[in-house]
C-alpha cells in the first residue's frame, strides 16, 4: 500500500501529462502484477532488472547523498536482527517446539538405554549368565546386577531387597538358587566396581526417561488435550514432530495422516505398483492393535479422520479441551464394535452436539477460574503497593522526626556552653570558705528526684564535674588535717 502511494505521486507530480505511459523495472513478478492491476503502469521484470537491482544494491551509497557504506551495513545489520527477532517472537509453532524436541530426546534414549542395557548383560553375563533367563527386562536387569554384584555374596539375608526390586517372590528365589549353583567365572573386585558404576549410570538414564514422558504428558495435554486423548500422548507426539508442528498437522487431509510416517513404502508401492500403505504412524495406536486383520485399513482410515478432527480443534480453538477428544475416542470404540458386533454407532452430528455444549461448560469454567486467579493476584499487588507506601510514610516520619531531634540536641548544646562559666564561678566559692561550705554539701539529698531524659553527651558533662568536686574535698580535708 505505501508503494502504490509513493508511485501514485510520482506519476501525479514528477512526469507530464504526455508522458504518462511509463515502463518501470520492478524485481519481483507479483510486486509488477499488483502495481499494474492498481495503477495501470506496465512492469518489466526479468534478467535484466535483477542485474540492474543487484547494481544499485551495490552502489547504493555512493548514490544516496549523505549514506556512507558503513552506515548501510549497520542498517543492514540491524534489520536482519529485528526480522530475525521478531520471526522468533511470532513463531506460531514455537510451543510445539518442546514437544517435537522432547519426543525426540525419548526415541534416543529408548535406543541408548536398550545398547546400554545389552552391555550389561554381556559384560555381567559371563559372571552370572542364568540372570539373564531369569530376568528379561533390561533396566530391572541392571538394577538386580547392582544389586547382586558378586554372586557369591548372596544369601537368605538379601532375599527381602531382591523381593523389592524384582517385585515377585519365586523369581527372587529362583535367583538365589541359581547363583548357588552357577557356572558362571568368578570376577575380580575391580571388574565388578566398573559394572556396578556402569549399570548406575543405566538406571539413572531410565529414570530420567520416566521423568521426561511425564513432562511429554503434561505439554501435550496443554498443547493438544483433544489427540491426546483420542490417540494418546506418545503417538500425538510423533505425529506433530513428524509433521512439523501442530499447524502442519491440521493441515494435513486424513489420508496423509494415515500414511503420515510410511513414506517409503508408499513410494516404493507407487514405483512398482504394488499396494499402497495403510497406516503410518497411528498403527501404535491400540485401535489398531485391538482390530480384526479385515478391518485393520478400515479402522485407520476411520481413526485418521478423527485425527485430523482433533489436531484443527487444538490448533484453531481459543481454549483447548480434551471433550472433544474424548467424544472422538468413543466415537472410534462404537465403530471397532460395529465392525466386531454389528451393533450401529451413533451419528456423528448428535456426538459433536454433545461435545460443543460440554466443551462450552468446560470453557465457562475455565475461564472462571482464570477470573478468580486474577482477582486474587490483582488483590496481592494492591495490597503490595499499600504496604510499600506505608513503608515510605514511615521512612519520612522516622527522617522528620530524626532531623527535629537533631535540631533540639544542637539548642541544648548551645545552652550549655553558655552555663559552664557561671558554674566554674560558683566552683570557686567553696575552696575559700574551706569546711563549712564542705560540710553543707555534705548534707543528705532527698531520696526522690525526678526523671530527667539525659543525653550521652551530658551525662559525661556531668561525670567530670562530680570528678572534680570529689577533688575539691579531698584538698579540702587534707588542709583541715593539717590544721589540726
Amino acid at each position: 500500500g505505501v508503494l502504490h502511494e509513493d508511485l501514485r505521486l510520482l506519476l501525479d507530480t514528477s512526469l507530464p501529462p504526455k508522458r504518462k505511459k511509463v515502463v518501470l523495472g520492478v524485481g519481483d513478478a507479483k510486486m509488477g502484477a499488483a502495481v499494474l492491476e492498481e495503477l495501470g503502469v506496465q512492469c518489466q521484470t526479468g534478467g535484466v532488472v535483477a542485474e540492474l537491482m543487484r547494481g544499485i544494491r551495490l552502489h547504493f551509497p555512493a548514490l544516496v547523498r549523505g549514506l556512507t557504506a558503513q552506515s548501510a551495513a549497520k542498517a543492514q545489520l540491524g534489520l536482519g536482527h529485528s526480522y530475525s527477532r521478531a520471526k522468533v517472537k511470532f513463531n506460531v509453532h514455537r510451543v510445539d517446539n518442546m514437544i517435537i524436541q522432547s519426543i525426540s530426546l525419548l526415541d534416543q534414549l529408548d535406543k541408548d538405554i536398550n545398547t546400554f542395557s545389552m552391555r550389561v548383560r554381556s559384560w555381567y553375563g559371563y559372571h552370572f549368565p542364568e540372570l539373564i533367563k531369569i530376568v528379561p527386562e533390561n533396566s530391572m536387569y541392571c538394577r538386580v546386577a547392582k544389586f547382586i554384584g558378586n554372586r557369591r555374596e548372596l544369601s537368605e539375608e538379601s532375599l527381602e531387597g531382591l523381593e523389592e526390586i524384582v517385585m515377585d517372590s519365586a523369581k527372587a528365589q529362583a535367583i538365589l538358587e541359581a547363583s548357588r549353583s552357577s557356572m558362571g567365572m568368578d570376577i575380580s573386585p575391580l571388574d565388578l566396581i566398573n559394572i556396578e558404576s556402569f549399570s548406575r549410570r543405566v538406571i539413572s538414564l531410565s529414570d530420567y526417561r520416566k521423568g521426561l514422558q511425564e513432562y511429554l504428558r503434561s505439554k501435550m495435554s496443554q498443547v493438544a488435550p483433544s489427540l491426546s486423548a483420542l490417540i494418546g500422548e506418545v503417538v500425538g507426539a510423533r505425529l506433530i514432530s513428524h509433521a512439523g508442528s501442530l499447524t502442519n498437522l491440521a493441515k494435513y487431509p486424513a489420508s496423509t495422516v494415515q500414511i503420515l510416517g510410511a513414506e517409503k513404502a508408499l513410494f516404493r508401492a507407487l514405483k512398482t505398483r504394488g499396494n499402497t500403505p495403510k497406516y503410518g504412524l497411528i498403527f501404535h495406536s491400540t485401535f489398531i492393535g485391538r482390530a480384526a486383520a479385515k478391518n485393520k485399513g478400515r479402522i485407520s482410515r476411520y481413526l485418521a479422520n478423527k485425527c485430523t478432527i482433533a489436531s484443527r480443534i487444538d490448533c484453531f480453538s481459543e481454549v483447548p479441551t480434551s471433550v472433544f477428544g474424548d467424544k472422538l475416542r468413543e466415537q472410534v470404540e462404537e465403530r471397532l464394535a460395529f465392525y466386531e458386533t454389528g451393533e450401529p454407532p451413533r451419528k456423528n452430528l448428535d456426538v459433536m452436539k454433545e461435545a460443543v455444549v460440554e466443551a462450552n461448560e468446560v470453557v465457562a469454567e475455565v475461564k472462571r477460574r482464570q477470573e478468580k486467579k486474577e482477582k486474587k493476584r490483582k488483590k496481592r499487588e494492591k495490597r503490595r503497593l499499600e504496604a510499600l507506601a506505608a513503608a515510605a510514610e514511615e521512612t519520612a516520619e522516622n527522617s522528620v522526626m530524626e532531623t527535629e531531634e537533631n535540631d533540639v540536641g544542637a539548642k541544648k548544646k548551645k545552652k550549655k556552653k553558655k552555663q559552664q562559666p557561671e558554674e566554674s564561678e560558683a566552683e570557686a566559692e567553696p575552696e575559700e570558705n574551706g569546711v563549712e561550705e564542705d560540710e553543707e554539701e555534705e548534707e543528705p539529698l532527698p531520696k526522690k528526684k525526678r526523671k530527667v531524659v539525659v543525653e550521652p553527651e551530658q551525662e559525661e558533662e556531668e561525670e567530670e564535674e562530680k570528678k572534680k568536686k570529689k577533688k575539691k574535698k579531698k584538698k579540702a580535708v587534707a588542709r583541715d588535717s593539717e590544721e589540726d
